[in-house]
């Protein structure tokens, strides 16, 4: 980490503003060289002139100096905020790699934060789910875990683990030395609710994982059912071709937009039925494959049409689907002829005329899906959060057979699962505890 690094923060793209990051001990010696100052204060902005080795100007600037270790990587950080688009801020950064400083990887300023002690691993996952945050409701949880209660959560587990294991290897090491009469029962409670609170976190990041990447939606139907029509509604453009020629749409059609807070994704598939047409098939096996991707189903039928084979077959495609499903009657605005199966509550709509039902029942499930629990979208952590949980149920079955040796190993794999996002696991650690809460070797 002796490099010092720069990057553009700021989104690539036409903007007022755009912001040059420099961290590392060479930030103040290139930020006074750039703006030609003689010295620079912490924590105080001010108004420079920007030039190159050649004496050329670059731009005007904002400059910010913040001096280790009070910065967010810990280290020396100065900031340029510079006029945005696509070229001034590139040509500030290119003069600052000719006087040596390294372009900085992916997430680089946030990995020199963890190493230096500014932020938790956890934490700086928290801030990518925050920037990628695709509803308010997502970016609220995010906040949540940010405030540090889900870091604690994890660093209490850990040590929880460490002092039960301390205890465990005591009893290996010094056989003869009188342990309390109930640790057993206390580290099999501990083993049960830590595991279940692991398990949580993990099952429910999964199961409203949607939550924090967006919602996909999948439209599906027979042929002519007016699909398009509601994509097109939804959008509120014309995205979709719409046609009275049943089978006009062949493909998927993708398109993103926003149901209150939140975004989602939504698809236009195309209508499903029994066709010999090879490209029409295609389309078909596809809109069928969109159907086990989505998290939430329109199913569309044709109001002005008799319940025939084909409603029959969307029906039955649906039947064993654990999706969120919409069964939508359209083109309300015309003749009824449709027969409604027995059991299922449609909701009537018009595309080509209204949709604001359909609107306010997909926003109101949306809202439904807010969650008080921890919400990560990290799958490293999430899967780690399993292993670590289902490591420390083989412990307790371990216990319960006395295999202590075996009952240490799980939770020496459940403790660095869990320390990969806290801090690192030290044998010392084990060994303060062990020393620490008996009197041993008398």
């Amino acid at each position: 980490m002796n490099e010092t690094i720069a990057a553009i923060a700021t989104a690539y793209g036409t903007g007022s503003i755009s912001i040059v990051r420099v961290s590392g001990d060479r930030a103040l010696e290139l930020g006074l060289k750039l703006s030609r100052k003689k010295e620079l204060s912490p924590r105080y902005a001010y108004f420079v002139k920007l030039f190159n080795g050649e004496n050329e100007f670059i731009d005007e600037a904002i400059m910010l100096y913040f001096k280790a270790p009070f910065s967010f990587t810990g280290e020396d950080v100065v900031e340029f905020q510079i006029h945005g688009g696509f070229s001034v801020s590139e040509i500030l950064l290119e003069e600052l790699l000719k006087n040596g400083v390294k372009l900085a990887k992916a997430g680089e300023f946030s990995k020199r934060a963890c190493l230096n002690g500014k932020m938790s691993a956890l934490k700086a996952l928290n801030i990518q789910d925050l920037i990628n945050a695709k509803s308010a409701r997502a970016a609220k949880i995010i906040a949540r875990n940010m405030q540090g209660s889900l870091a604690e959560l994890i660093e209490k587990i850990r040590l929880d683990l460490v002092k039960s294991l301390a205890f465990v290897e005591t009893s290996i090491d010094y056989a003869d030395d009188d342990l309390p009469s109930d640790l057993m029962a206390q580290i099999n409670t501990m083993c049960e609710e830590n595991a279940r609170i692991l398990e949580e976190i993990y099952t429910l990041s999964q199961s409203k994982k949607a939550l924090l990447e967006g919602f996909k939606i999948a439209i599906v139907g027979k042929p002519n059912a007016g699909k398009s029509s509601l994509l097109n509604a939804l959008l509120a453009y014309e995205r979709a071709i719409v046609s009275p020629l049943a089978g006009t749409t062949r493909d998927f059609i993708e398109e993103s937009f926003k149901i209150g807070t939140h975004l989602v994704r939504i698809i236009d598939t195309a209508g499903i039925r029994k066709s010999e047409e090879e490209i029409e098939k295609i389309g078909i096996e596809l809109s069928k494959k969109s159907l086990s991707e989505a998290d939430i189903i329109l199913a569309v039928f044709d109001s002005s049409k008799e319940f025939n084979e084909e409603d029959e077959e969307i029906l039955k495609l649906l039947k064993n689907c654990d999706k969120k499903i919409f069964y939508l009657l359209n083109k309300c605005d015309l003749e009824f002829k449709f027969k409604e199966p027995q059991g299922i509550d449609f909701l009537k709509i018009s595309a080509k005329e209204d949709i604001t039902l359909l609107k306010k029942a997909l926003e109101t499930y949306l809202n439904s899906l807010d969650s008080e629990g921890f919400l990560v979208a990290s799958l490293d952590f999430i899967n780690s959060c399993k292993l670590a949980s289902e490591a420390i149920k083989r412990a307790k079955n371990l216990l319960s057979e006395s295999a202590l040796e075996l009952f240490a190993f799980e939770f020496n794999m459940a403790i660095e699962e869990l320390a990969k996002f806290t801090k690192d696991f030290k044998r010392e650690e084990i060994l303060d505890e062990m020393f620490g809460n008996f009197c041993l070797g008398k």
